[in-house]
């Protein structure tokens, strides 16, 4: 009964999307900037492909699940960098799936590069209302602003945003979702819901320790219309630049008196110049604690090593 009750909660929740984020959401964002700003393509100043699986909420039927595929690389002498984003959320009855293209012009400034990108994307949203989740035993009549059977619609939209970056240091900023595309699935004229812009600032630090140990405090602010500001607050460890162990706290939670939607442990090991492989498992702390075993998320990155002789080298955690 209790899993029945929080799907429902969940699959309704979401499809109020005027006071829902919609975005994706990841724990190991650091090594997956791309999926949140177009202007961090080509900074990594050699070609990387990612690929990260989440499973939200194990144990909750019909919780969200994501995959995401991505590329950037550098060209023009590494004054323009091209990324595209490939990824699918699915949450309820929904799934969405999302392919984007980035580009992004950089500057070198300073003792870096000021990346300034813009995005475009096409988003597929569809809902398949003849769940067996959704049947009821209960005689509800006809809802003109529910759909019956499977329902899709796509979507364009477009992006922007900001990203300078040293080898110790990284701040950027986006904005995503800018057309606020009505994503309503049924015949009627009442307005159900919209994509909502999104605002991502995002910075990191390098902190040396010692010769064998560096500190990485980083954080991402969220922000969407209608939904409550949100914080992903980390700190990693690099052990000999090829292991990471660290912690996050994201901030959230369904009401105010909450203490955070989750705490999260993260492990990540470089195997070769070209292989980092990466795991998070997140311990939630919002009130859906009680219907869930927690979040799983396995991310592996591959890039092409840098040439030789390549003045400014990025480093591979940051």
């Amino acid at each position: 009964m209790k899993n029945i009750f929080a799907t429902l909660l969940l699959v309704f929740g979401f499809a109020l999307v005027a006071n829902a984020q919609q975005e994706h959401q990841f724990t190991q964002w650091m090594y997956n900037k791309l999926a949140y700003n177009p202007a961090y393509a080509g900074s990594s100043f050699s070609p990387c492909i990612s690929g990260l699986y989440r499973n939200q909420w194990i144990g909750l039927e019909g919780s969200p699940e994501t995959q995401l595929l991505s590329f950037d690389m550098p060209l023009e002498n590494d004054r323009v960098g091209i990324g595209a984003n490939l990824y699918r959320n699915a949450v309820g009855i929904t799934e969405v799936i999302t392919l984007d293209g980035a580009y992004a012009y950089r500057i070198p400034l300073g003792r870096g590069f000021l990346g300034l990108g813009v995005q475009a994307s096409i988003r597929y949203w569809s809902q398949d209302y003849s769940d067996s989740r959704l049947v009821s035993s209960l005689p509800i009549g006809p809802d003109g602003s529910i759909p019956t059977g499977e329902v899709n619609k796509y979507v364009p939209d477009f992006g922007a945003g900001f990203y300078y970056n040293t080898q110790n240091f990284y701040v950027g900023g986006s904005v995503n979702r800018i057309i606020n595309n009505s994503i309503d699935l049924n015949d009627s004229d009442l307005e159900i819901g919209r994509e909502a812009q999104h605002v991502f600032l995002m910075a990191g630090y390098k902190v040396r320790l010692n010769d064998n140990l560096d500190l990485l405090p980083q954080l991402l602010l969220k922000y969407a219309d209608n939904s409550p500001f949100d914080v992903d607050l980390n700190a990693n460890l690099l052990i000999k630049d090829k292991f990471t162990a660290g912690l996050s706290y994201r901030l959230g939670g369904s009401n105010p008196d909450s203490v955070g939607e989750s705490l999260d442990l993260l492990f990540g090991a470089q195997f070769t110049d070209n292989v980092f492989a990466g795991i998070s498992w997140d311990f939630t702390l919002s009130e859906l604690k009680d219907f869930n075993d927690g979040t799983l998320e396995i991310a592996l990155r591959y890039c092409l090593q840098q040439s030789e002789g390549e003045e400014f080298q990025n480093p591979r955690f940051f």
